[in-house]
């Protein structure tokens, strides 16, 4: 029923022009995010372990985690933007844009940045969200300039 209630309230408030708090959806479970970096298709690694959403633009989310490619560790913060909601009748969708920087570190540490698209399907009968999907796809770029890479990551 709380899910319910989070969908509805989510949409009705897309409608008036307020969001709900979906902090905990980008928290992804306390699981890293997995996917690729780069033309030689890395894996990477990105954890997200705070997600708060700005007080002031309700679309807007600060996070902080970490991101791992081979045994390049960094830390990052930024923000993730919603710019568009789709409701259907049990799917719903979520468009927007990320940006998370890096602390620098060097050669390996850059900024991240790119769109976003989190889909997710309402269960009726055992009123739950089922089949929730968020995927980042954008470019990381060494803050040297000297690398810049595709990106694409995807829940578990």
């Amino acid at each position: 029923m709380k899910k319910l209630l989070l969908i509805f309230i989510l949409a009705a408030n897309f409608v008036l022009g307020q969001m709900p708090d979906i902090s905990n959806v980008w928290l992804n479970n306390s699981k890293p995010y997995i996917g690729v970096i780069g033309s030689k298709a890395k894996e990477l690694k990105l954890k997200i372990n705070i997600s708060e959403q700005n007080k002031k633009n309700d679309q807007e989310y600060f996070v902080s985690g970490y991101s791992l490619v081979d045994t390049s560790y960094a830390k990052f913060e930024g923000k993730i933007t919603i710019t568009k909601y789709k409701d259907a009748k049990r799917k719903g969708t979520v468009f927007g844009e990320y940006e998370w920087v890096e602390e620098n570190k060097g050669k390996h540490s850059g900024l991240f940045k790119g769109k976003f698209i989190y889909t997710f399907k309402w269960n009726k009968k055992t009123e739950k969200v089922e089949g929730q999907y968020i995927e980042f796809v954008g470019d990381w770029k060494s803050y040297d300039g000297s690398l810049d890479f595709k990106t694409n990551l995807k829940n578990q």
